[in-house]
């Protein structure tokens, strides 16, 4: 009795998953947690932005600004509004590469770092007690579907760091 439901638009027919109905899924989720994170720390001041950044930094300590730009997709001029807002407020570090003395290396400070595990504590906080609030069968399915979103974000991430080729445009030799 696999069916599309007016609540999910997530299944098509035979249970398989929706791409459209996938994606509107987790932007959806991604706009409640945004917004429930803010609720739960309104003391948070750092735009999601900023704190995509400072996460990428953590991951990638001694990262250039275009290495930043290309790794999260940014204008390289986004990136350096960025890194001057964290930096003035002692979250990011910079320092001369040492293989170049024209180039700039970024690493998130204690600081930094400290805030973006509070981020992430306080999404996990707010999608634990969200998830206390769903039936049993609802909560089983979300916990066995984690791996294949890993999965499907590490495809996600290989498709954005090595794009394929558009395809040609109509009349175009």
């Amino acid at each position: 009795m696999n069916r599309t439901t007016a609540t999910d638009g997530v299944t098509a027919r035979g249970g398989a998953a929706r791409p459209d109905g996938l994606a509107e899924g987790i932007a959806r989720l991604r706009r409640a947690l945004r917004r429930g994170a803010r609720v739960a720390d309104p003391g948070n001041s750092l735009a999601v932005a900023q704190l995509e950044l400072l996460s990428a930094l953590t991951e990638h300590p001694g990262a250039r600004p275009g290495q930043l730009a290309r790794l999260l997709h940014m204008r390289p001029n986004t990136v350096t509004t960025i890194v001057n807002a964290l930096a003035a407020q002692g979250l990011v570090s910079r320092a001369t590469a040492d293989d170049d003395r024209r180039a700039v290396e970024l690493t998130a400070t204690e600081a930094g770092q400290q805030a973006v595990l509070a981020w992430q504590a306080t999404n996990a906080a707010v999608l634990h007690l969200a998830l206390s609030t769903l039936p049993a069968p609802q909560r089983r399915a979300l916990a066995a579907a984690v791996p294949a979103l890993a999965a499907l974000a590490s495809a996600v991430d290989r498709l954005a760091d090595s794009p394929p080729e558009p395809p040609p445009r109509p009349g175009a030799r």
